[in-house]
């Protein structure tokens, strides 16, 4: 298994793309791996938007 398999084992609810798709484009790619670590911390499989909103707040955007 590669990494990016690992990167896409993850699932997204659609409000939680929504609000990916609100971060500023040049800082996105960062915010949605720091969205992935933050659930794979909390052992979820889901990235729900207040994984997004509670990553948000700690990029203070």
């Amino acid at each position: 298994m590669s990494d990016s398999d690992f990167i896409d084992a993850l699932r997204w609810t659609s409000e939680a793309k929504e609000k990916l798709q609100n971060i500023p484009f040049f800082v996105r790619s960062q915010a949605k791996a720091r969205i992935e670590q933050l659930a794979r911390e909390a052992g979820q499989e889901l990235v729900t938007a207040n994984l997004v909103e509670q990553a948000r707040l700690e990029f203070g955007q």
